[in-house]
């Protein structure tokens, strides 16, 4: 098993500030519904010394163990920052403790980077997730007549057969 699978089953094994929280000051989200990767992440403020520090942050997530991992070490690491300095942090600092991410991992501290931002960054949570938008159609869609067009007639032309 690797150095960074074991970091990552350990933080799974008892992750840490897992779930929702009543009254959260700030909610950030990110992800799509339709690849599956969503996180949510709450925060409650503190003030301390007359400046806002993060008291404590959780999250949830429908994302894989590495998304777990990432989420709990960096509900840890933002307590007591302010939220200019949990800002200032991006994916790979949230991530650090994990140590570098292979590069089909890194959506993940990138997630979470995503919701703390939307979270410190004062805009309200979307109440439901937008649909990822559609790149290509589908090929059941290349068969279908759209709003705009009418079908084009398709001439087929038989060969006898050769003997």
């Amino acid at each position: 098993m690797s150095d960074l699978q074991q970091k990552i089953d350990n933080a799974i094994g008892e992750p840490k500030n897992l779930g929702e929280m009543e009254n959260a000051d700030a909610v950030g989200t990110a992800g799509s519904a339709d690849c599956g990767d969503m996180l949510r992440m709450w925060i409650k403020f503190r003030d301390e010394g007359g400046k806002k520090v993060i008291d404590k942050a959780t999250f949830q997530t429908f994302g894989c163990e590495t998304a777990i991992a990432v989420a709990s070490l960096a509900t840890q690491l933002i307590q007591g920052k302010t939220p200019e300095e949990a800002m200032a942090m991006d994916g790979e600092a949230l991530s650090a403790p994990l140590g570098p991410l292979p590069p089909m991992r890194i959506h993940c501290a990138q997630l979470v980077e995503g919701a703390l931002r939307q979270a410190l960054s004062g805009a309200p949570a979307p109440k439901a997730a937008a649909p990822a938008p559609v790149n290509a159609p589908t090929l059941m869609d290349s068969f279908a007549p759209t709003q705009n067009t009418a079908p084009k007639p398709v001439r087929v032309i038989l060969k006898p057969k050769a003997e």
